[in-house]
């Protein structure tokens, strides 16, 4: 049922967001960047840790006192069965593990054939979706005596971008791809999310895609622990991508393996139709100009999900959905969700950005703009965003978010009181002298324990394990 203006009013006017028990706006365009903060006994201080200090070893710059470890290295660390890590990570999650064991899962972003790629994801026996297909994941278990192993999770999927941790334990791994079987080289559909369990291997063999949750461009995918529903993202363009939520069918309960056995049709898959409180509806919502922009949310079915003529997107006709440009990663926290619209510039139906973080709060069917980061106009320029990508929300407050953006790559921090900061820069040179290049960040992510962050760098393929003087406010007197 639509909500009416009156009750759309009623709940945006207590829809601020609490980020680990602080509240505030986040971040602010550029602009505001170099804007003083005063502590309550009148020191003024500037937000994270300190300038980023170059690296001796040419990959990681840090803040004074923290310090990193490479945990696997594609075409440098092998696998339990002996083949290098695969390249191209991409989005990771963590899980406690046996004895102070930590497990992650990665995804590996290969898209298309195996030949295109002189890394891909090894068929292991029983883990097979696709035989002609590259990516896929691998679970990575790092010992409380630093000792590391890597197996394969799931094989032949293809263009695993990021995904999501369920609140019972396992990794949803996107597909960020629409390829039927006969393109590409492909054998079978590809576009689909996968369940795969880090802590049962036996789970993982013979893997199905989750067709309920819709065929598209997948990016990302939370679970509300609450009603269950699923929240999606969809990283596509022409026309721009979409939010999707997905309402389990009467009487489901989800669990470890019980995602595998829905139906194709199972539940209901939606997409946002987002208006504003004079009740005008909002085509896009790169037309938001402010942080605490608040749109109300109603959700309008897919007509065919599993979208075997005409992409979901391309399902909706000018005025029934609202769109976003790239979207990217998600975060359940705060009883809601943050999702990333990575970039809006010339294509931008409304004003231009690079970057967006939004929260989706399921009580009051509201989105609010927490992030809003200016147009970057010297993306080479040390200290200054462009591209959110993944996220994660810190135990120490605020978001610490990934950077796919255009020149300097950094990992950055987005504090409750309206200032971001950078944690990390990558300073692997995968260009030229004359033509620098530096790859994303991806797979941000804490340890169960919060001591170690997680983060990988995409090309070649590094996982690195970030720690140090953490705080939980994450700023330092000046």
């Amino acid at each position: 049922m639509p909500l009416s203006r009156r009750e759309f009013a009623a709940r945006s006017a207590g829809a601020a967001v609490a980020l680990t028990g602080t509240v505030g706006a986040l971040a602010t365009a550029p602009g505001a960047l170099a804007a003083e903060q005063t502590e309550e006994d009148g020191r003024h201080c500037e937000p994270g840790y300190g300038p980023l200090v170059p690296d001796p070893a040419g990959l990681l710059a840090l803040p004074a006192g923290f310090s990193y470890r490479v945990i696997t290295h594609s075409g440098v660390t092998r696998l339990e069965s002996g083949e290098f890590t695969p390249s191209n990570h991409d989005g990771t999650a963590t899980f406690e593990g046996h004895r102070g064991v930590t497990l992650l899962v990665n995804n590996h972003e290969l898209k298309g054939p195996r030949s295109l790629w002189p890394r891909p994801v090894p068929l292991s026996e029983g883990l097979v979706y696709d035989p002609a297909a590259a990516g896929g994941c691998t679970v990575v278990e790092v010992r409380r005596g630093g000792e590391v192993a890597e197996w394969v999770g799931i094989a032949g999927t293809s263009t695993n971008c990021a995904g999501g941790r369920t609140p019972w334990g396992t990794w949803l791994t996107c597909e960020e791809t629409e390829d039927l079987a006969g393109k590409n080289g492909m054998t079978k559909d590809h576009g689909y999310v996968f369940e795969v369990d880090p802590a049962d291997r036996r789970a993982n063999l013979d893997p199905q895609p989750v067709k309920a949750f819709g065929r598209y461009a997948h990016e990302a995918v939370v679970i509300d622990p609450g009603s269950g529903h699923a929240y999606l993202t969809e990283d596509a363009s022409g026309p721009n991508g979409l939010l999707y939520r997905w309402v389990p069918p009467t009487g489901f309960r989800h669990g470890r393996g019980k995602l595998r056995t829905l139906a194709a049709d199972a539940g209901v898959l939606q997409a946002p139709k987002c208006y504003d409180s004079a009740g005008r509806f909002v085509d896009d919502l790169s037309r938001a100009t402010a942080i605490g922009t608040v749109y109300g949310v109603d959700w309008v079915d897919v007509p065919d999900r599993d979208a075997r003529k005409t992409s979901v997107r391309k399902q909706f006709v000018d005025g029934q959905v609202t769109r976003a440009r790239k979207l990217e990663g998600m975060w359940w926290a705060d009883g809601g969700t943050y999702f990333v619209s990575s970039y809006a510039r010339e294509e931008s139906p409304g004003a231009p950005h690079d970057g967006q973080v939004w929260f989706y709060d399921p009580k009051r069917r509201t989105v609010r703009l927490v992030v809003l980061i200016g147009v970057n106009a010297d993306p080479s320029a040390d200290g200054s965003f462009d591209g959110p990508d993944n996220i994660t929300v810190s135990p120490y407050g605020g978001l610490i978010i990934a950077e796919d953006g255009q020149g300097l790559q950094h990992l950055f921090g987005a504090t409750e009181t309206g200032k971001t900061y950078p944690l990390a820069r990558n300073e692997l040179n995968i260009g030229t002298a004359e033509d620098p290049e530096y790859s994303e960040f991806t797979g941000v992510c804490f340890s169960p324990d919060g001591r170690t962050l997680f983060a990988n760098i995409q090309d070649p393929g590094i996982m690195l394990a970030i720690t140090g003087p953490w705080r939980r406010r994450a700023q330092l007197p000046r």
